[in-house]
């Protein structure tokens, strides 16, 4: 005798029913809706170290991008079923068409997957959709059965429709009956035209079919309620064999993976998922609860988080909750009236607090596990071993770390956290570090179960964490593009510590930078140059290679650069402007005495030269103001002939730009340059100022509010000369002479 049970994917009133109709029925077999590849991993169903919740992964060898997960939670009622068959010892099946006929069938017809990872197991029909009024004239069917049943039971939810109907039901076989006559009346005028879902179940009748054939008289085949009109009346077999025939086939693999309570909510993306899977689980482990001891727990999160809580705001949520109830003629309150309690008595209208409770509680950040003797990919194995070595779990939720890199711990984390992002295995994310040393890094690590597509995919490069980096690197260094890609790989592969990896980026890099003659990509890659050597310093590797190459790179640009700033456009002279921040930023931080001499010497023949860009001219000149190579009065000369009147106000006012760029200071300290600007706006006629006057405003524009504040006070005060010779003027040398002992003795030297 076939038993067809109706069941909602992860819902806990499924799942008891389930497992209350096994036990009493006491079948031979049992087939459960999920792909039948995944019947060997159904041995470890029953081992104490499979904990729920988790998934089944399923991958094609030779596309990894073709992969589904069947996620599984305890109060799952295809788990129930699976852990009934393994403890009494009795055959289990799954039965859904294969996935490597699905993953063939995608590819004959040029499809991309048809289920998205994380979204394999179907939802029952409808009952997960969002809450939607039905009107009155839409089709009573159509593509929504339950939407219409639930809005004829007086719910604009249907998914709330399911769980009163259905899941707080304590009967059993009852349940399955009025299941089964609901879904053979929602599909009687509707016949599935869908070729997938026909495939499907015809797939499944075939597995009940073979079950038969093998004398099992009691078969509980446990499915989505939308199937069970489609495995009660079977049409002839020849149909089926016809409709199967010729399936085109792919090679897959499977394997168990732990999966996560947020990646079964519908927040993730699950097609299949549901809003609460904590609350669920709560229902799962006390479906007598009144909401008594899920309020007690509300409470203790509260107190963990510093958060005053009392006993009677617990009792009087749980009165309010049945109050509500009660009013909605529930026979208990459930999670919405707890919630809506919760909120006014706990949290006192504050949304925030539930926020928390949201996470905490009613989704939850539980992760499964799996038992030591799983098969898992060699990448896998290596990278379990360092987080058990290291101390750093995967969890769901976030987790903050700041490594001091000084110590040999947080080295080993940070070079595993390095490696792992070079192989695309984003596990942490680096985020800002708060204080200062570049012995500090700061991560965020949160475990995601698409990662195991990830380690699959990469496992390829090797067995483990360094090997697969290592050669991964290798290979992104050969196929590199561009000059600024490879530098990028290698200030990603020095903190990684992959010596064979950043030999092979240098040998590219040196190559690269010979061939190319673009002196705006070689500013663009010194800058990040730099930085790797220095690096090198705080992860104990040597960085005079990097150094050579970037000396040799800086060489290079500074013959190049005084040609590549003449002729050009406005657009190009703004990025090039960029550059030339970064190039100095880079030149300063690399501190190499022949370098910064060659670099200054450019300065000194760009900003002199009649045919640089006047925007470049500007900024060069502040930059030679800036190594004290021109100032006092010859650099008020460069000023005024710069901006003097045989210069047309649109250049003067880009040199200006230029030579402002970055911070007014300047002319707050040097009242000669003032003066300078000063009486170059005053005399311009009124139409060359309305024409220079967007250049200006947007070179005061990057200014600070105070710099911009103290600027507009110096020309309300007209044209008293004010700064350094002012206060040069108010020095009593007197009583600077009496408090030179003091300072002397503070210091720590002999008194004068």
């Amino acid at each position: 005798m076939n038993h067809i049970l109706g069941i909602r994917h992860h819902g806990p009133g499924s799942a008891r029913n389930v497992k209350a109709f096994l036990e009493a029925v006491k079948p031979d077999i049992v087939l459960i809706e999920g792909p039948p590849e995944a019947d060997e991993l159904l041995r470890w169903v029953s081992d104490e170290g499979l904990q729920p919740p988790v998934a089944i992964l399923l991958y094609q060898a030779d596309a990894l991008q073709q992969s589904v997960f069947y996620p599984f939670a305890e109060f799952s009622p295809e788990w129930q079923a699976m852990l009934y068959a393994r403890q009494h010892n009795i055959p289990v099946r799954f039965m859904d068409l294969p996935v490597a006929h699905t993953f063939g069938i995608q590819a004959q017809e040029g499809q991309e997957p048809a289920v998205p990872v994380a979204m394999a197991t179907e939802a029952p029909p409808d009952a997960e959709l969002p809450a939607v009024e039905v009107p009155e004239t839409e089709d009573i069917y159509g593509n929504a059965p339950l939407r219409w049943m639930a809005h004829a039971g007086g719910h604009t939810d249907s998914d709330k429709w399911w769980e009163h109907t259905f899941e707080n039901r304590v009967s059993n076989e009852e349940v399955f009956t009025a299941v089964s006559e609901m879904m053979r009346a929602a599909r009687e005028d509707k016949p599935v035209k869908d070729r997938q879902e026909q495939l499907r179940e015809a797939w499944m009748r075939k597995t009940i079919r073979q079950a038969q054939k093998e004398m099992y008289t009691e078969v509980a085949v446990i499915c989505g309620a939308w199937h069970v009109p489609a495995l009660t009346q079977m049409p002839p077999q020849k149909e089926d064999n016809e409709l199967l025939k010729g399936l085109p086939k792919v090679k897959v693999e499977c394997t168990w993976i732990p999966w996560t309570y947020s990646r079964l909510s519908f927040s993730s993306g699950y097609g299949a998922g549901i809003n609460s899977p904590g609350w669920y689980s709560h229902l799962w482990h006390y479906p007598e609860d009144d909401g008594t001891r899920w309020m007690a727990g509300v409470a203790k999160l509260l107190r963990e988080k510093q958060m005053d809580t009392s006993v009677a705001h617990i009792i009087e949520s749980v009165r309010l909750a049945h109050s509500l109830a009660a009013l909605r003629g529930l026979t208990k309150p459930g999670l919405e009236e707890l919630n809506e309690a919760t909120l006014s008595v706990v949290c006192h209208g504050e949304p925030m607090l539930m926020q928390l409770i949201k996470e905490e509680l009613i989704v939850s950040n539980r992760i499964g596990t799996l038992p030591a003797g799983i098969p898992k990919p060699p990448l896998q194995a290596d990278i379990e071993k360092w987080q058990k070595k290291l101390r750093l779990p995967a969890t769901a939720a976030w987790k903050d770390y700041t490594l001091d890199l000084r110590k040999e711990t947080d080295l080993e984390r940070s070079m595993l956290l390095h490696r792992l992002q070079l192989l695309g295995i984003h596990w942490g994310k680096p985020s800002g570090v708060s204080g200062k040393g570049t012995f500090k890094e700061q991560w965020r690590l949160q475990w995601n179960p698409e990662l195991a597509i990830d380690i699959i995919d990469k496992g390829n490069w090797g067995n483990t964490v360094e090997a697969a980096a290592t050669a991964y690197v290798i290979h992104q260094a050969t196929t590199a593009a561009s000059l600024q890609v490879l530098c990028t790989l290698l200030q990603q592969a020095l903190p990684a510590e992959l010596p064979q990896a950043v030999e092979a980026l240098i040998v590219q890099v040196t190559n690269q930078s010979a061939a190319t003659g673009d002196v705006m990509q070689l500013m663009q890659v010194i800058a990040p140059l730099v930085t790797v050597s220095r690096y090198g310093n705080v992860r104990k590797t040597n960085a005079a290679l990097v150094t050579g190459i970037v000396t040799g790179m800086i060489t290079r640009v500074c013959i190049s650069l005084p040609g590549a700033c003449t002729g050009i456009a406005d657009d190009a002279a703004q990025k090039m402007l960029a550059l030339f921040l970064e190039m100095n930023n880079a030149i300063s931080l690399l501190q190499q005495h022949d370098s910064t001499r060659e670099w200054q010497q450019t300065l000194q023949r760009i900003a002199g030269s009649n045919s640089t860009h006047p925007v470049i001219a500007g900024y060069c000149t502040r930059l030679l103001a800036d190594y004290k190579l021109l100032e006092g009065e010859a650099l008020v000369k460069v000023f005024y002939s710069a901006v003097s009147a045989a210069v047309a106000p649109a250049l003067a006012a880009a040199w200006i730009e230029g030579f402002l760029k970055g911070s007014g200071t300047l002319l707050l300290l040097d009242a000669d340059l003032w003066l300078v600007v000063n009486d170059w706006v005053k005399q311009l006629p009124e139409e060359s100022f309305i024409q220079v006057l967007p250049l200006l405003r947007r070179t005061f524009s990057h200014y600070t509010t105070p710099e911009r504040r103290k600027l507009g006070e110096k020309v309300r005060q007209g044209d008293t000369p004010t700064g350094n010779r002012t206060a040069e003027q108010t020095v009593d040398a007197a009583r600077g002479e009496r408090a030179l002992p003091v300072i002397m003795q503070l210091l720590g030297y002999p008194a004068l």
